[in-house]
């Protein structure tokens, strides 16, 4: 997963970094706008892996069309959802808020203030030249859900392109424990303006601890998430990008998705 990452630049930004997170932090708020306006599919995929035979043995699937109903407003449809076959584990309110909100992580100025956020470097993923921050939650609040990891920002736009580490947090209390692999999310210009969330993939080996006559059990689990079909809903929609209304503007080619 870390195949086209390139050096990191340790050496100060031009740019007070300070600076630079409140113009990412701004662009982040526009693009969550923005994607309010559009409809896609959202396919998840949650394995667990048997580390003898290395072949899965559970999954839950489901596809789901992120759509608008005939008012106007946000929902989801499910389009897909074959029988779960998950044994060592269960599903629970936070994976599903992890696959629905997590994985795509966007950081708005609304939402920065929660964060500590820290300036590490420059490093190009493929060929974009990123900015390379640090990110974790000040305080955790009961029943939200953080990113401690780190996220790449697109120098020229200004936009997360790649998001890795955790959601937090973990429910360690036996006989509770609530585990989740950390991740790696990729984005991709969409509309020729803004970065989004194209490809998600989680892995790890979580620990349960056991109790109460319940064993100890290591599972191996794999998250892989994929976003796909966007299109702008309606034709009153307006994409604001920097200020200016860019909705009727040519749209230029798809580039090249990253895997």
């Amino acid at each position: 997963m870390d195949s086209g990452f390139g050096r990191m630049d340790l050496n100060p930004p031009a740019t007070p970094p300070e600076q630079i997170i409140k113009q990412f932090a701004a662009k982040e708020s526009e693009f969550q706008k923005a994607l309010s306006q559009y409809t896609y599919r959202r396919t998840a995929r949650v394995q667990t892996i048997d580390d003898d035979t290395k072949k899965v043995d559970g999954e839950y699937y489901e596809v789901d069309d992120v759509i608008f109903d005939p008012s106007g407003a946000r929902m989801e449809k499910v389009v897909l959802a074959p029988e779960n076959t998950l044994q060592r584990v269960i599903m629970t309110p936070s994976d599903l808020q992890d696959i629905q909100k997590g994985y795509p992580f966007v950081l708005t100025a609304e939402d920065i203030g929660q964060y500590d956020v820290k300036y590490v470097g420059r490093q190009k993923v493929d060929e974009i030249d990123c900015y390379v921050f640090d990110v974790g939650p000040k305080v955790i609040e009961k029943k939200k859900r953080y990113l401690l990891g780190r996220i790449w920002v697109d120098t020229t736009d200004l936009q997360i392109v790649v998001t890795n580490g955790r959601m937090v947090p973990d429910d360690t209390r036996k006989n509770s424990e609530d585990l989740h692999p950390p991740f790696m999310t990729w984005r991709q210009q969409v509309d020729g303006h803004y970065w989004f969330p194209v490809y998600t993939k989680g892995e790890g080996v979580l620990h349960f601890s056991g109790g109460n006559g319940y064993m100890g059990n290591d599972v191996h689990m794999r998250d892989i998430v994929k976003y796909s079909d966007y299109k702008r809903f309606g034709s009153t929609t307006k994409i604001i990008y920097d200020g200016q209304d860019i909705t009727n503007q040519p749209k230029p080619p798809d580039p090249k998705p990253k895997q």
